[in-house]
């Protein structure tokens, strides 16, 4: 491939579309509120936290083909501990302030399996130079819908195969539910299901019932868009992590300070990338509680921001994703992946989100925040 040449860019093909819901029924239903003081716009629905995770081929039977038959087992599994990916976004019944929930009624995730005619160093070495946004290829969103909302997933995964044998993990994740990939140890447990599996079955090469080539017919080709604008790297994004749980709350002047205080250290370091005057911030105080609370925040306080700044300046330290954990998951044979991206995709004027994390020794207890601050371009 001649480096640079955009009309040789390769062109994804979805082979199949599928749903995943949970092993088993959540009951009963868990209920996530979404409290906003502003009336909600669209924008809420359209920001989404996006992970791309590559994996070279670890066997000659290997295949990304081979992977998400197993995966869309594993997947159901970890889904029931975690039930709320697989959930609706609806209007609730009082209307008003708060007039939005997410119910985990299994209604599933997408499973998108997909197939690529360039390998994938191939498209490492010259794809990505070319185009940033050419990794948006790799994961699937489709806006959720304004008016009926409770149609529309919450959570996407595209499996894509590349003519080396080696495939990608793309994860599209609503912004509201992110916190569950970010505290919630989601990665580890689903690969822990995962090569529970393989082990019980005796033998990773195995195809499972849900190996695609075999149920396939060869006329059909899901006809259903490729990609969405909203996942494409329009912004910066910086991390940092609060050891102070106190200090995170936006009910609190300290709490407001710190988080303006991070944005302007994000803007200083961005340069040209400047936060909206008036942003919003999502704030879920820990992962038991039932609602999470999007404030809007203005840059200009009475107060000097850094006036503050030195009273918390050493419960503060810089975060990144790869806290995550992504990027020592193996689904089987110890093959970690060889590359893991991430990106907020529709960052339109700017955002803060608050996640409580669990503490080292005991998930039910939190030891801090992460405060991720994402600028438009």
């Amino acid at each position: 491939m001649a480096h640079g040449d955009k009309n040789l860019a390769p062109k994804l093909q979805i082979e199949a579309v599928q749903t995943v819901t949970p092993f088993k029924a959540t009951d009963p239903r868990q209920t996530l509120r979404v409290l906003t003081t502003d009336p909600v716009g669209s924008g809420i629905f359209r920001r989404c936290l996006n992970i791309v995770v590559y994996y070279k081929k670890a066997l000659e039977e290997d295949s990304g083909w081979i992977a998400a038959g197993w995966i869309k087992e594993s997947l159901g599994r970890v889904l029931a501990e975690q039930p709320m990916l697989s959930g609706r976004l609806k209007r609730s019944e009082d209307g008003g302030v708060g007039e939005l929930e997410i119910v985990s009624n299994d209604s599933g995730v997408r499973l998108i399996e997909a197939k690529i005619s360039i390998t994938m160093t191939e498209f490492l070495d010259d794809q990505l130079q070319e185009s940033e946004d050419a990794e948006s290829e790799l994961v699937f969103w489709k806006d959720i819908d304004d008016q009926n909302p409770q149609f529309s997933p919450l959570f996407y995964l595209q499996m894509t195969n590349f003519e080396c044998g080696g495939y990608s993990i793309g994860i599209s994740c609503n912004l509201l539910l992110a916190d569950i990939l970010i505290k919630e140890n989601f990665f580890q447990k689903w690969a822990n299901i995962h090569k529970d599996i393989l082990s019980q079955n005796n033998s990773p090469k195995s195809t499972h019932i849900f190996y695609l080539p075999y149920l396939k017919k060869a006329s059909c080709n899901p006809d259903i868009p490729i990609s969405s604008n909203q996942v494409k790297k329009k912004g910066k994004t910086m991390i940092f992590k609060i050891t102070d749980d106190n200090l995170i709350s936006l009910e609190k002047e300290s709490g407001k300070k710190l988080i303006l205080a991070r944005v302007e250290e994000v803007e200083r370091e961005l340069g040209n990338n400047k936060m909206a005057s008036k942003f919003p911030v999502f704030l879920r105080e820990s992962s038991k509680s039932d609602k999470i609370k999007i404030e809007y925040c203005s840059k200009y306080v009475d107060e000097m921001v850094h006036s503050h700044e030195l009273d918390f300046k050493s419960q503060v330290r810089r975060a990144s994703w790869d806290d995550l954990g992504a990027s020592e998951i193996d689904f089987g044979q110890g093959n970690k992946p060889s590359r893991v991206a991430y990106w907020i995709g529709s960052i339109l004027d700017g955002f803060v989100v608050a996640t409580s994390t669990p503490s080292d020794s005991d998930e039910s207890t939190t030891s801090g925040f992460n405060i991720i601050v994402s600028l438009p371009s």
